[in-house]
């Protein structure tokens, strides 16, 4: 219970939390709201959980008013055994059920399913996988909220009126010339200096990187700097991107936000860009197909993988991208 907001990239309140696991390590860790449409999830939840090829699950319920609540224990059982059968119905077995009133040093927790046992969580900060999320450079929020905030749109004014400076521009011509997409490749990368500077970018900077993430070429070899040794800057320009571009035009920053964040382990920021990306187009081929990566519980070092296309795609196009990272752990 510690350990959740350090995996979940946030302190969890009013929810239910799966932790799998298989072969005697942690897989995917899934997130509902504790509401009254929790009972319609509990079989998406288990058929996440069986994707990630659990063999056991072990679900905390977190509610600060319910934990101590004498009636409540009686539904929180309930959840345990629904929860419990659709597991089983994927062979995946609930070995426990816990209900905390908060995760943070000193909350109080009990067994859901009645077993008896109960116990005092110990402090969040100070356990091993908050001490690794810190080493690999990841925040930690308070809640989800915080973590939301990030991807969230900063200035919809600003935004709106940035549409019509795009829209003016027009779209790219699918015939151009490689000779363009090189340029804003370059483009890309000094903005991404920038912002590494802490220099903000203008508005013609980032109606031009708007467009040009349009072009796939521009698109595709960009997600190769996820694992540059520049993987820094250029995550912070995709968050900064994220945040100020209308839409549709911020979905590929979300994307590749989610990408770079994913490929050095960051999933709860990986999982929240690709839920925004998402909504903005659900049918989003390389969103889709991170999402299901991630719930399905597939390790970074997959991920990072694909990012051996954008420097193909870079050689092709005669452009130098920053050198590939050897991975342990980086700052991010």
């Amino acid at each position: 219970m510690a350990a959740l907001p350090a995996v979940l990239g946030f302190v969890p309140e009013k929810s239910l939390v799966l932790v799998t696991a298989a072969h005697g390590e942690m897989g995917a860790v899934m997130r509902a709201d504790l509401d009254d449409e929790l009972g319609d999830s509990l079989s998406h939840l288990a058929e996440l959980a069986a994707a990630s090829r659990a063999e056991i699950a072990i679900a905390v319920i977190v509610d600060r008013e319910g934990a101590s609540c004498r009636m409540c224990a009686d539904e929180y059982r309930d959840l345990a055994r629904d929860l419990a059968v659709e597991l089983a119905r994927w062979d995946v077995e609930l070995s426990a059920a816990h209900v905390v009133d908060e995760v943070a040093a000193g909350g109080r927790w009990y067994c859901a399913d009645g077993c008896g046992n109960s116990g005092v969580v110990e402090d969040p900060s100070a356990s091993p996988i908050a001490a690794a999320a810190v080493l690999d450079g990841r925040r930690l929020y308070a809640r989800r909220a915080e973590l939301v905030a990030v991807v969230a749109p900063a200035d919809p004014e600003h935004s709106a009126a940035l549409a019509q400076v795009i829209e003016k521009s027009g779209a790219l011509d699918p015939d151009r010339p490689d000779s363009q997409a090189r340029s804003d490749i370059e483009h890309a990368l000094a903005c991404a200096e920038q912002i590494g500077n802490g220099g903000p970018l203008a508005d013609d900077q980032m109606a031009r990187l708007a467009l040009a993430l349009t072009d796939p070429r521009v698109r595709d070899t960009l997600y190769a700097l996820a694992v540059g040794d520049h993987a820094g800057p250029a995550e912070s320009l995709w968050a900064d991107l994220a945040r100020r571009l209308p839409e549709p035009w911020r979905v590929e920053a979300l994307v590749l936000l989610a990408f770079s964040a994913y490929a050095r382990g960051d999933g709860p920021l990986a999982g929240i860009s690709l839920d925004a990306a998402l909504r903005c187009t659900p049918l989003h081929k390389m969103a889709g197909m991170l999402d299901t990566a991630l719930q399905s519980g597939m390790r970074p070092e997959k991920i990072r993988d694909l990012a051996r296309t954008g420097y193909r795609l870079a050689e092709q196009l005669g452009v130098r991208l920053p050198p590939r990272q050897l991975f342990g752990r980086r700052a991010g």
